[in-house]
C-alpha cells in the first residue's frame, strides 16, 4: 500500500466571526471513525520526539489546535513530514502507519483523536519489527 492511501490531510470547517474563530470536528463526518479515545501533548520542545511507533488497530487524527509541530510518517518504504501548523488542519493517519511528532513550538497543544481505546499491546516500538512486520504483508 502507498503511503499517501495511509495518511490524509484534513481542513475542518471553521466558523468566525468578530467574536473569534470555531472549528467543528464530528466523528463520522469529518473524520472516519468514531472517537474512543482523545488525548493532547503539550510543554514539549522542539528537541522532543514523541511517538516512534505504529499501532496495530488505531487510527488517528492529529490537530496542532496552538502552535505547530511536525510529523514525519512512513510505511517503512515511503516517508513523508507534515507541517501541523493551523487549528483548522488535520491529519488523519491509518493503522500501521510509523508516527514521530517533533520541532514542537514553545505554545504547541497536539490534540489526538484515536479509533481505539488505549491498548499498550497493538503498539509496535521497534522499528525494526515494524519493518518486518510491513514486509511480511502485516497491513494488507
Amino acid at each position: 500500500m502507498q503511503l499517501t492511501e495511509q495518511y490524509k490531510i484534513i481542513d475542518f470547517r471553521e466558523c468566525g466571526d468578530e467574536r473569534g474563530n470555531l472549528v467543528v470536528v464530528e466523528g463520522h463526518q469529518d473524520i472516519p471513525f468514531d472517537i474512543q479515545r482523545i488525548f493532547y501533548i503539550y510543554g514539549s520542545d522542539a528537541t522532543v520526539v514523541r511517538g516512534s511507533h505504529a499501532n496495530l488497530n488505531s487510527q488517528f487524527v492529529l490537530i496542532n489546535v496552538s502552535g505547530t509541530s511536525k510529523v514525519k510518517v512512513t510505511n517503512g518504504t515511503d516517508t513523508e513530514i507534515i507541517n501541523l501548523d493551523r487549528p483548522r488542519m488535520g491529519l488523519f493517519l491509518d493503522r500501521m502507519v510509523w508516527k514521530e511528532m517533533y520541532e514542537f513550538s514553545a505554545d504547541s497543544v497536539l490534540l489526538v483523536l484515536a479509533s481505539e481505546h488505549y491498548d499498550e499491546h497493538e503498539y509496535v516500538r521497534d522499528y525494526n519489527e515494524y519493518l518486518t512486520m510491513m514486509q511480511d504483508g502485516v497491513n494488507e
